[in-house]
């Protein structure tokens, strides 16, 4: 046994007496505040340093920055948004202003521009050289240099190569606190030689990845004389300045190539009235003094009535000779002689729409902001290829963008059936940057997954209704049905919903697309997609023992493997749920290594780029997510240490449960318990639910306020157990599916003597609380229970509208979550037979509901139907209406909220404490604001 699994070993096995010499109180919701979590780890190119944040859940972080050895460099307090810089000298953050300054700020109302600012660090790693500066908006670090940007809301006293003398210097200062208003201060600094220059009044800017060069645009005040607007190339090695556009506009969208040897950008430069402002390409390789407009609104080379676009995103090829941009059609301009409070106001639904209104409406930004890829041949005459258009108008690059193809999808003309589908079926095309030939993958459309290999070679995808992936070769124009004669499913096998099942996935290409990693359910699959020849990576392993192999290049920006990788697997067994890691190369054929398994959760590894270091986090139920790094994930240096505070406090431990359900399912679940547990006292249970949670068994869970659900640590600690079953479904039956787990499993937990089977209640928020409302209708078994946003009647919803997407729900009865399988017209009796709301009259449970009137996932009036019927069938029932929020708690004012009146609720109801106020009398709205009914209910006896 590795030393690490035997010191786990003996931190689980210390006897009860060990663990409780030192009473430990129970949580409580003073506590939220200060508990932390670990951000952000990264690690150095080189492997010898590391930084991550630890962060309060509310108040300030804290940035540590350490080596490798965990010798700690620097702790920064509020640093945030860190990076190192590619040669490992350097790391640079931003440093947050103090949590008690801005909201001393919100307090008072500030505007934006007066609210309090972010600072830039920068720490010298061999050194410990820390520097300074005040009032940054934005940085950039050069992608391999050590080289810095940023842009600071406080102009330099001067502008850049300005020598004013003494009578001037007034006019001058004038200028630069109005250039405040039109920009900001560009600083531009090499790290290496300490070189800093800055210029007034910047917009935007951008570095090249090679750091030799910024370009910026500038915004000159009105009546300045020192300051021009227009766009600016800066050259870090020789200190020139060159302007490459003049006068005043809008310039985006700025991009340099690989080499730093080209530019491009959008600008328009129309008068400020004017009714309709198309942008222009703007080119430049350095040469000439001025960027050339090589693309004009208007111009042949482009559809009629389009220009380039102001949203669309520029991308050189890697070897420089093409550039992507997009394109889009003129805005149309508005009628200035129509008077607004004159004209209609509405919206028109047509059947025939794609999409429906409120999808328009919630897409509405990005729609006018929607562009069309296109190429252009700087050095090719300026040769212009369109891309996308109005029919094909999503596309893939590959990641090697000198890739002749792009792969391109479209489901024009077929979008109204995810109304009632949930997706669309969509055809594929390769689309040459070339000559614009688009190549047809798919010849009919079909529910599918596209996506392009990063060398270029194959497009891949997914064919719901075959269940097979499949590849198109750009070389041979051949399809190849890679999973096909395996002799395995690549498809969830265990989907219990009435649409077609979905992959396991993709885990990555490699190098050149030689092979492609796709999963089975428990396995990886290495696949030539030019031939289709399987081999199981994993030798088998994984079905052999119900282990769950997954991978992810830990490499920040690796796009594929290297035939020299070693991979880093991150595998569950999937009976008792522990996770671990095992290894093995990629020209390995022998069976994957075993690096060791445990009752701990995993983050993603991350590697350094030039070393074998790993970076990564790892939790259980009573041990907090902290840092770790290693070389072999054998041996481990532990680097953080966050909430000591824990060990003041009754936690909780964790424990699957399986029983067999009435009808002879193998069931599973989670039990929680208190820390201090004592088998010959009884406790009372709340039994919270969603799906599936079990996989999540040794996820550290800090005590926090709830979004809305159940927060299983607070109840664990304050003498609660915790049941969380997992829920199979059958299709057409999701109430009586939830009957036959959870009731089963609580009825099997109520078989110890432990369990208080007079308090049981029950929790659930969303799909959850729609269970918990049928469920009361169903027993009367639960003494309390909690509904958070419900829908208890589906005949009601299903025509409604996801206010959060635009979408109908239509697709979520028939197809998803709720499991009906066929229309309301089609099986009305298995809309209402789900329906708790049919049922209410035999409901006997007290219960409370959240249904929030902003809440765009679930109608809020399904929270009201369910509250008004069982308060006209005299039931005990509340509803918490928090305003303005969301289906799930978003303010953390309101998270605190509901976390107290939860505890309370069950208190009351399972532990026999007395009722708040709000609970026996409620709180009118006469007092909304001013009392919360927090306090306990006199009329209870305290």
């Amino acid at each position: 046994m590795h030393k690490l699994l035997v010191l786990f070993a003996c931190f689980i096995c210390l006897p009860p007496a060990v663990a409780q010499q030192v009473p430990k109180k129970p949580l409580d919701h003073s506590v939220y505040d200060k508990w932390e979590s670990v951000a952000n780890p990264k690690i150095s190119n080189n492997g010898k340093y590391v930084l991550y944040q630890v962060k309060p859940q509310q108040g300030d972080a804290m940035l540590y920055i350490k080596t490798a050895a965990n010798r700690t460099l620097r702790q920064v307090s509020r640093g945030d948004s860190a990076l190192f810089t590619a040669d490992s000298k350097y790391v640079v953050f931003s440093i947050k202003p103090l949590y008690k300054d801005v909201r001393q700020a919100k307090i008072k109302k500030k505007k934006l521009e007066d609210m309090p600012k972010d600072s830039l660090g920068i720490l010298a790693l061999e050194t410990g050289k820390l520097t300074k500066f005040a009032n940054v908006k934005s940085f950039q670090v050069a992608e391999k240099a050590s080289v810095l940007a940023f842009l600071a809301t406080k102009p330099p006293l001067k502008d850049d190569k300005t020598k004013a003398p003494a009578d001037t210097l007034k006019k001058l200062t004038d200028d630069l606190l109005e250039a405040k208003k039109a920009g900001a201060a560009l600083t531009v600094v090499n790290l290496l030689n300490g070189n800093v220059r800055e210029f007034a009044a910047a917009t935007d800017y951008q570095l090249s990845k090679l750091g030799n060069k910024t370009a910026f645009a500038v915004a000159a005040p009105k009546g300045s004389k020192t300051i021009k607007s227009g766009l600016f190339v800066f050259d870090l090695a020789s200190g020139s300045l060159k302007k490459l556009s003049s006068g005043k506009g809008v310039y985006k969208n700025l991009a340099f190539d690989d080499a730093g040897k080209q530019l491009a950008f959008t600008a328009e430069k129309h008068p400020e009235k004017a009714l309709v402002k198309p942008f222009s390409l703007y080119y430049s390789d350095f040469t000439k003094d001025s960027a050339a407009t090589i693309l004009r609104p208007g111009d042949k080379a482009l559809k009629t009535g389009w220009s380039p676009s102001g949203f669309g995103k520029i991308v050189f090829s890697e070897n420089g000779e093409k550039l992507f941009f997009g394109t889009a059609p003129d805005p149309i301009p508005q009628d200035t002689t129509l008077v607004e409070f004159e004209n209609a106001k509405l919206d028109i639904w047509n059947y025939k729409d794609d999409y429906l209104q409120p999808m328009q409406l919630k897409t509405l930004k990005k729609d006018l902001q929607r562009n069309y890829l296109a190429a252009i041949y700087p050095k090719q005459a300026n040769k212009v290829v369109q891309l996308e258009d109005e029919y094909l108008r999503d596309s893939y690059m590959a990641d090697n963008t000198n890739a002749e193809y792009v792969l391109a999808t479209t489901d024009t003309a077929k979008r109204v059936s995810l109304q009632w589908e949930g997706n669309t079926r969509k055809q594929a095309y390769l689309v040459s940057t070339r000559t614009g030939q688009r190549i047809a993958i798919n010849p009919k459309a079909s529910k599918s997954r596209f996506q392009i290999s990063p060398h270029g070679d194959y497009a891949l995808w997914y064919d719901d209704a075959a269940k097979n992936w499949f590849a198109f070769s750009v070389a041979s124009r051949k399809t190849v049905n890679l999973t096909a004669k395996a002799g395995v499913s690549f498809t969830d096998e265990e989907n219990d919903s009435p649409t077609d099942p979905e992959p396991y996935g993709l885990a990555a290409w490699t190098k050149n697309d030689e092979a492609v990693l796709l999963y089975d359910r428990y396995d990886i699959w290495k696949i030539n997609p030019k031939t289709g020849l399987a081999t199981n990576f994993t030798n088998g392993v994984g079905r052999q023992n119900k282990l769950r192999f997954r991978y992810r290049i830990p490499v920040d920006k690796q796009k594929f493997i290297e035939p020299k990788d070693e991979l880093l697997m991150q595998v569950q067994n999937e009976v008792d749920k522990t996770w671990g890691y095992y290894r093995k190369s990629l020209a390995s054929t022998k069976a994957p290594e075993r690096l060791g398994m445990a009752p701990m959760a995993y983050s993603n590894i991350e590697q350094a780029k030039n070393a074998r270091r790993y970076l990564y986090t790892k939790s259980s139920v009573s041990q907090p997510a902290d840092v770790y790094v290693s070389a072999d994930l054998q041996k481990e240096t532990k680097l953080s240490a966050i909430n000591a505070q824990q060990k003041d406090y009754n936690w909780m431990t964790a424990e699957l449960v399986q029983w067999t359900t009435p009808k002879g399912f193998k069931a599973t679940g989670v039990l929680y318990k208190p820390e201090n547990f004592d088998p010959t006292k009884k406790y009372p249970m709340v039994a919270y639910f969603y799906e599936k949670l079990s996989d999540g068994i040794y996820r550290y869970q800090a005590p926090a306020p709830s979004p809305s659900k159940l927060d299983i640590t607070m109840f664990a600690s304050n003498g609660y157990l915790v049941f969380t079953p997992d829920i199979s479904y059958t299709v057409g039956e999701p109430g009586p599916s939830a009957v036959e787990y959870i009731n089963s499993g609580v009825e099997a937990l109520k078989k110890n003597s432990w369990v208080d089977a007079a308090h049981i209640g029950i929790q659930g928020q969303s799909w959850g609380g729609y269970q918990v409302a049928y469920l009361i209708t169903q027993t009367n078994m639960y003494a309390a229970a909690w509904a958070g946003a419900p829908v208890v009647n589906m005949t009601s919803a299903y025509g409604g509208i996801r206010w959060e997407s635009g979408m109908s729900r239509q697709f979520q009865y028939e197809r998803t979550q709720s499991r009906i399988g066929g229309s309301l017209w089609e099986k009305p009796e298995l809309y209402i037979r789900n329906s708790p709301l049919f049922e209410l009259p035999k409901v006997q449970t007290p219960v409370v509901i959240m249904s929030n009137d902003a809440d765009g996932a679930v109608p809020w009036y399904q929270g009201i139907e369910m509250f008004t019927d069982l308060r006209r069938l005299g039931k005990p029932v509340w509803l918490l209406q928090y305003n303005g929020e969301a289906h799930n708690l978003v303010k953390r004012e309101n998270r605190k909220d509901i976390s107290v009146r939860e505890l309370q609720f069950f208190d009351h109801y399972l532990k026999g404490q007395p009722a708040p106020v709000w609970l026996e009398k409620g709180v009118p709205a006469v007092e909304k604001g001013r009392n919360w009914g927090l306090e306990v209910s006199k009329e209870t006896g305290l």
